[in-house]
């Protein structure tokens, strides 16, 4: 336990300047800007979107008469969560026109049609609640033919995207530490509330690791734990808050990144767990998230090879996002990949073939593409060449358009800025951060 809390505090030096996507990193990742390519996408007929705020989709739209009436570069568009950089959907930036080939945040949308975006505040997306809730309204208008999944993550404690608009509420470890799920389960639907009152409609958390390492750099407090059952009530908990809200909620890192020394944003992280371990060490959570709706799950960039001999991690392996995920846990939601610019999952492949392999495993969402015009060409090329096959695209696309549906994103942009940090959320935050000062005060690893 002692290790567990010099690990956390590790961490949170490292984090301080934060480092990429859906493992919690902040930082803003040294690309180099790719060539400019011309767009290849061509028009879909506009969806008809009319107003619903129940978790069923407005009538009118529906996912798979929008997957009938896309085409395939549509399709193919659908699998990217991309960055956008910019306060304002028609505000200009040198970084779109770098990466991109166009100036706005909008532009970017209209051109390559992807399923989704992640605002992060390197990006120039954060600077005030009001500010957030008229650029998510932007860039769901600027997505007339698909709505528009915006996510971002906000885990709470050291990985905070929206700090300081929104309510302060503990990370999981301190919630953990208090042993009742109603704590993270208010803690959720608190987060939940004010990021759809931002336009905001998905949540990269919560984290289902199990944190039995106490050098990992990576994940330490941000687990609610080391042990298997109390961080699987956890997880079941903040899933249920998270849907209380009407936002989506993504599970992560599977097949699970606790018991690791490596920074997969810097390197591949390799985990020696048996089959058998796994089972017991690292599943659970993942088993309870699944068994209370979660709507997508976020591969992780680490090598199991007791479950893949191949050497490829999770992110990249069929056996595992297939094979265990699917097949064995029987969860058919959206599977997201972690950042694809993480160097964890770029180390073996290049940036062309990473997305490919990532979708041949299994992969649904291909979450922050270091260079996204080549990504797209790639999965691109792929399908038209029928290495994968349109009804393995198909079912991707089908699973994102469900989850839109499923959580309202046809429906008509609605946001209430000023109603963040209420008197409600700030007594939830004030009840949850007391109870886990006082189970801390409690350990002993809090008088040595």
């Amino acid at each position: 336990m002692s290790g567990l809390r010099r690990g956390a505090l590790g961490l949170a030096v490292l984090l301080v300047t934060g480092c990429s996507a859906g493992t919690g990193a902040a930082a803003r990742p040294a690309i180099t800007p790719p060539a400019v390519r011309a767009s290849t996408a061509s028009p879909a007929p506009a969806a008809s979107p009319s107003p619903s705020p129940s978790r069923t989709a407005a009538p009118g739209w529906n996912a798979r008469d929008a997957l009938a009436r896309m085409s395939l570069e549509d399709k193919v568009g659908q699998l990217f969560v991309t960055v956008v950089y910019g306060s304002h959907a028609d505000s200009g930036s040198k970084e779109n026109r770098a990466r991109y080939g166009v100036a706005t945040p909008a532009e970017v949308i209209e051109k390559y049609r992807p399923g989704g975006v992640i605002l992060f505040p390197w990006a120039g997306n954060v600077s005030s609640a009001k500010q957030v809730a008229a650029l998510t309204t932007g860039l769901r208008e600027a997505s007339s033919r698909t709505p528009l999944l915006i996510g971002v993550d906000q885990e709470n404690g050291i990985v905070s995207r929206l700090s300081p608009l929104v309510t302060k509420l503990p990370g999981a470890m301190a919630i953990g530490a208090t042993g009742d799920p109603d704590n993270a389960r208010d803690a959720a639907r608190v987060t939940g509330e004010e990021l759809k009152d931002l336009g905001i409609a998905l949540d990269f958390a919560p984290v289902a690791d199990v944190n039995v390492n106490p050098r990992n750099p990576v994940i330490g407090p941000r687990a609610y734990g080391a042990d298997p059952k109390r961080v699987s009530t956890m997880v079941g908990a903040a899933v249920e808050g998270f849907h209380e809200a009407g936002v989506a909620s993504v599970a992560k890192h599977f097949p699970g990144h606790g018991d690791t020394s490596v920074d997969s944003h810097t390197g591949l992280p390799v985990i020696r767990h048996s089959m058998a371990q796994w089972r017991k060490l690292d599943a659970p959570p993942f088993k309870a998230a699944i068994a209370h709706g979660v709507d997508a799950i976020m591969s992780a960039h680490v090598v199991m090879p007791e479950l893949d001999p191949s050497g490829d991690p999770a992110t990249l392996s069929r056996r595992i996002l297939t094979g265990l995920l699917r097949d064995e846990l029987g969860f058919d939601g959206v599977i997201s990949t972690d950042a694809l610019d993480m160097a964890g999952v770029r180390k073996k492949y290049g940036d062309a073939e990473v997305p490919v392999r990532a979708v041949l495993a299994g992969a649904d969402l291909l979450l922050m593409p270091p260079d996204l015009p080549t990504a797209y060409d790639s999965v691109l090329k792929a399908v038209r060449s029928g290495r994968i096959s349109e009804k393995r695209l198909d079912q991707s696309v089908l699973r994102i358009l469900t989850l839109k549906q499923e959580r309202g994103m046809a429906d008509p942009p609605e946001t209430d800025p000023g109603a963040l940090r209420s008197p409600e959320h700030l007594k939830v935050a004030k009840r949850v951060a007391a109870a886990g000062a006082v189970r801390a005060r409690s350990l002993p690893l809090a008088r040595s």
